[in-house]
Parts: C-alpha cells; sequence; structure tokens
C-alpha cells in the first residue's frame, strides 16, 4: 500500500463506559463484531497478520481484512480494499483508557487520493465509522443491536 502526502484522512472517536481491555475485544474478537457491526459476518480474530473476512448487508462483501498490528489493548491497524475498487485504505483503532475504567475508541482512516470521488468514498466511510462506534457503544455499554435489521 502507497499512503502519500495528498491521501485524504479522517478521524472519529466515541466513549464507551468499560474498561480497554473489553472495548478492544469488542473489535479484535469476530463473535462481538458480527454482533453490533458487520451485518453480513466477521471470520477470524483480528489479530497481527491475520487476514480476516468481514462481510455487510449494505456493501457488497466478502472484504478481505489485513491486520499490521494487534497491540492489546491499545492498537488494531489493519489495511483493507478502497471503496473504489483499487487500492487499500489504512484503518487504525487506539484504545485510550480514561478515568472510571471508560475507554475513547479512535479510528482513522487514510488512502483516498484527493479528488471529488475520492471525497466522495471518504464521506461515505466516515459515516460508516460514525455508526460503528454509535453501535458498538450500545452493544458494549447497553447490550442492545443497533444495525440488526437496518440493511436488510
Amino acid at each position: 500500500m502507497s499512503i502519500t502526502d495528498t491521501d485524504m484522512a479522517f478521524a472519529v472517536w466515541a466513549i464507551m463506559d468499560h474498561p480497554r481491555t473489553e472495548v478492544f475485544e469488542a473489535v479484535a474478537d469476530p463473535a462481538a463484531l458480527t454482533g453490533y457491526f458487520t451485518t453480513g459476518g466477521a471470520r477470524g480474530r483480528m489479530d497481527r497478520g491475520a487476514i480476516v473476512t468481514w462481510e455487510f448487508a449494505d456493501f457488497p462483501g466478502p472484504f478481505d481484512v489485513t491486520v499490521l498490528r494487534a497491540e492489546p489493548p491499545e492498537l488494531i491497524e489493519f489495511d483493507w480494499p478502497a471503496p473504489s475498487g483499487r487500492g487499500m485504505n489504512r484503518v487504525t483503532f487506539r484504545f485510550e483508557g480514561l478515568v472510571g475504567d471508560r475507554t475513547k475508541v479512535h479510528v482513522t482512516e487514510t488512502g483516498w487520493p484527493a479528488t471529488p470521488e475520492g471525497l466522495q468514498q471518504a464521506y461515505g466511510n466516515c459515516m460508516g465509522w460514525s455508526q460503528m462506534l454509535a453501535a458498538m457503544k450500545a452493544w458494549v455499554d447497553h447490550g442492545v443491536a443497533l444495525r440488526e435489521g437496518m440493511y436488510r
């Protein structure tokens, strides 16, 4: 993957009312991820060097996700196919411990070319990661699956 200074990136975040180890597992564990995010399922644990598969009801799949780094409970970084079908994007999850066993989850994604098409695709993925964090908050903190039936 080649990311240049002209590639666009974005960052979103949300705070969960659980410790980092539990919040990290909500992303690393395929059963948990399937419960609130990957509406078509997730296969494979987010461990360093793994190639896992994610499927979504709202996008054609499956998507192969290549885990570059997994450092429990602090970081997960992976590459996955760009929405254009050309190249890969890099996604980084950082899990920041806060007072009172709370966790701030930061998600960044980069890899879009600085073009009108790239900007539209970046907006779409920014919306997707924001939805993912909202669904994760509902799942981790309250046991509610927000995305169930949302796209089928």
